[in-house]
């Protein structure tokens, strides 16, 4: 059986009930936003802590029927045959506990910014990041998030050489965080006349959307520029100087924005900055936390290859942990539970090993 922190369970346990307590004196409408924020992040430990205790006194009422001497043979009988689900239940209950506790990472909560780019490959890229994109999508719609593109700049024969996208919704970061990296494609081009079969590439980025107290951009770090805007967009980005550009002089981190007015595009870039910004502070912070093992799924490094989509063969395999599935059309239509699933599994269980590495 797992060990579990006692004390921690307890505590968990008595917070559950002064939140109920507290809520349900009524207090000011403002307190109470408060307290329903912080009883739902506790409502499901806590309920996971009560099942636990149930079934271990139901496994401890069990074992002493069947060790007592007096019990009727038709009931020990019984109490054996049952006591196997009931061990179960409770290793299933401490696994579950055990991944509640787990430290929450800050950002998972958060919207995300999406940034797909056109890697090698040509204009074979350029439509792999279009339908990339579509795919998220499809994926953040069965999930019921918003998705609003920021920018982006359109492929010479479709799809997408960038695009940016704010997805808003509840545990956006945490379902998406796991898919910046490069993806690969291989299939046969529409325009390749002799049917063979090309690879190019996307990156995706995955960036939690930061809040102004997380990072702070000063006056002086930054360079704005604003330009005539060209290109698609609306007719009148020909006319109108609305697209702004902001550097942050101490990165080197360069925001363009040309799709609204000019007020618009200002504080849709400030939002970019600072998600790249807070994103390059996570990652530092990681590195530093992490100097001889990484937790995340596979390095975190953006060049680094991901996934593959063979279309010939109808399958996706993440490299990162080794999956393959034989489903890339349910997969291009959005459906990336089970890979999004397996990943998140695979990071908890490492986040598990190292927590036991250290007791």
């Amino acid at each position: 059986m797992i060990s579990l922190p006692h004390d921690r369970m307890d505590q968990l346990v008595k917070r559950f009930d002064m939140l109920e307590a507290q809520m349900a004196a009524g207090p000011s409408p403002e307190a109470y936003v408060k307290l329903a924020s912080e009883y739902a992040e506790v409502e499901e430990i806590a309920g996971k802590i009560r099942a636990l205790r149930s079934a271990e006194k139901e496994n401890a009422d069990l074992e002493a029927m069947v060790a007592d001497r007096a019990t009727d043979g038709e009931m020990r009988a019984l109490a054996e045959a049952e006591l196997p689900a009931v061990r179960e239940r409770i290793e299933g209950l401490q696994h579950d506990i055990q991944i509640l506790l787990l430290p929450k990472d800050v950002a998972d909560d958060r919207n995300a910014i999406l940034e797909i780019r056109a890697g090698t490959g040509g204009d074979e890229a350029s439509l792999f990041a279009g339908h990339l994109f579509r795919m998220y999508e499809r994926y953040a719609a069965n999930h019921g998030w918003k998705v609003e593109v920021a920018s982006a700049s359109e492929g010479e024969v479709g799809g997408y050489k960038e695009i940016i996208a704010t997805v808003s919704g509840k545990g956006v970061f945490a379902h998406l965080k796991f898919e910046s990296g490069v993806h690969r494609v291989q299939r046969v081009p529409v325009t390749e006349a002799g049917g063979r079969i090309h690879t190019s590439a996307a990156t995706v980025a995955v960036l939690p959307e930061a809040e102004e107290v997380d990072i702070e951009v000063r006056p002086e770090d930054i360079r704005i520029d604003t330009m005539r805007a060209s290109g698609a967009g609306g007719q009148h980005v020909n006319t109108t100087d609305s697209a702004v550009r902001i550097t942050h002089l101490p990165t080197g981190i360069v925001v363009t924005q040309a799709e609204k007015s000019q007020h618009q595009n200002r504080a849709r870039a400030m939002q970019i900055l600072r998600a790249r910004l807070y994103d390059l502070e996570r990652t530092r912070a990681a590195e530093e936390r992490s100097e001889s093992r990484r937790l995340q799924v596979g390095s975190g490094d953006r060049s680094e290859r991901i996934r593959t989509y063979n279309f010939p063969q109808g399958r996706v395999t993440d490299h990162r942990i080794n999956l393959t599935l034989y489903k890339l059309d349910r997969v291009m239509e959005g459906d990336l539970d089970e890979i999004i699933d397996a990943l998140i599994a695979d990071h908890q269980s490492k986040l598990l090993a190292d927590a036991g590495a250290e007791d």
